[in-house]
């Protein structure tokens, strides 16, 4: 388990060192963080609107935090291309996640091409309805998004690499509170991008 949570801490410094440079984008992740872990309290009791709350303003928050607020240009800070940044990423990449958001945005239309999506709800009569069907199907594209890079990570690393990745993911929420809590005070006193904390590790 040593070797577990050694691998965990890399992994977690790598994200944050290599793809977090930007305040803005630390402090879209703070919303994205809060909102994820209102979404791990309501998922047991109202798993669509968990779903729903963990895409739309999660998930979204977080992206647009990377797509365009991330510098992309070559890290000085780190020595490393963008392009070098995104081939040795664990998890999703840029590119990976424009393949998932993707599949996110044109989901809803299964609902349209069979309504009881696979016998598993009845076809939806309302748009309240409809809305929570959605959210359903983004609950399970959510999981099988999670489990399919895990998987592939078995494949193409080692279990552990996919294991502590999957960790990684689920316990984000709480570990991105924690490092970005302070960032939008950063940003009203009008630090756009983190500086000297990144030159080396300090963990």
């Amino acid at each position: 388990m040593t070797g577990f949570f050694e691998h965990l801490k890399v992994q977690r410094w790598d994200d944050h060192r290599y793809y977090h440079h930007s305040r803005i984008n630390q402090s879209l992740h703070l919303l994205s963080a809060s909102s994820f872990l209102c979404a791990y309290v309501m998922v047991l009791k109202d798993p669509a609107t968990a779903a729903l709350t963990g895409w739309l303003i999660a998930m979204v928050s977080r992206q647009i935090g990377h797509l365009f607020f991330e510098p992309k240009g070559y890290d000085f800070v780190n020595h490393a291309t963008h392009e070098y940044k995104e081939a040795i990423k664990v998890g999703y990449n840029l590119r990976r996640k424009i393949i998932l958001l993707t599949l996110w945005g044109l989901s809803p239309l299964l609902l349209f091409a069979d309504p009881t999506l696979l016998h598993t709800v009845q076809p939806h009569k309302t748009t309240g309805q409809f809305i929570r069907h959605v959210g359903y199907l983004w609950l399970w594209l959510g999981i099988g998004g999670l489990l399919f890079r895990t998987v592939q990570l078995f494949k193409i690393r080692d279990v552990q690499t996919g294991l502590v990745w999957a960790t990684k993911i689920l316990t984000d929420p709480f570990h991105d509170i924690k490092l970005y809590y302070r960032s939008p005070g950063y940003l009203l006193r009008g630090e756009l991008i983190e500086g000297q904390k990144f030159a080396a590790h300090t963990g």
